[in-house]
């Protein structure tokens, strides 16, 4: 017997792959890439950020990363607010999509929130845990890309963008120390779930992470690298 709202994710056709990793790792740039291949082979797909996605999404993406209203925002309310976005992305596109056969490509899912606002902010794994049951229902990545830097490389990246347009993003705008906690989770969290998080080190040629992320999906779901 499943909770109200509960997702059988065993039961849908799709494929569903996340893309994690601190700000300035590449997600975007893989995700494009491997979509394009994908494409190419005649799989449709969805790609997804987060926080955002839908009209809702969008509107607490602008709120946590950008609103002058944000500043200052608790922790707590960081968490409960990346949550409300996710449950509405994965109801409103993502479990559809998956329904439909798509291949769903995610900039960030659950992980984010474990190892963001679980480690890097100090709400603890298991609270953040709770928080994700209620949000996601059963639905879960199949495979997980953790693009793995060094955080000062990660940092040096992510301000670089800041700067560069215009905008004071609150999550890329955090210190160093914060990047380093955010690698260490990260990595912490992929020891723990070694079958789903695949860590692919990101400091590379694009074209060699590209190429590593599509070894791993070929050799997991049969029939795509013809």
């Amino acid at each position: 017997m499943h909770p109200p709202g509960a997702i059988q994710a065993r039961m849908r056709p799709g494929v569903f792959v996340s893309f994690e990793g601190s700000e300035g790792c590449g997600k975007s740039t893989q995700i494009q890439a491997i979509r394009s291949l994908l494409e190419a082979r005649g799989i449709r797909c969805l790609a997804t950020r987060e926080p955002g996605g839908t009209a809702l999404g969008e509107v607490i993406r602008n709120l946590l990363k950008y609103a002058p209203e944000g500043q200052g925002m608790s922790a707590e309310a960081e968490l409960l607010l990346f949550s409300a976005s996710r449950a509405q992305l994965v109801r409103e596109r993502i479990m559809p999509a998956l329904a439909e056969g798509q291949w769903v490509l995610a900039d960030r899912f659950h992980d984010s929130s474990l190892v963001y606002q679980g480690v890097a902010r100090g709400l603890g794994m298991e609270s953040v845990r709770q928080i994700n049951d209620l949000a996601l229902g059963d639905c879960r990545p199949d495979v997980t890309f953790l693009l793995d830097m060094d955080a000062a490389t990660a940092w040096e990246r992510a301000t670089a963008v800041t700067r560069g347009n215009g905008q004071t993003d609150r999550m890329e705008s955090e210190a160093p120390d914060f990047y380093e906690a955010v690698r260490k989770g990260y990595l912490a969290l992929a020891s723990e779930e070694p079958g789903r998080i695949v860590v692919v080190p990101a400091g590379r040629d694009v074209a060699a992470v590209r190429d590593d992320i599509w070894q791993t999906l070929t050799q997991r779901f049969h029939g795509i690298s013809g």
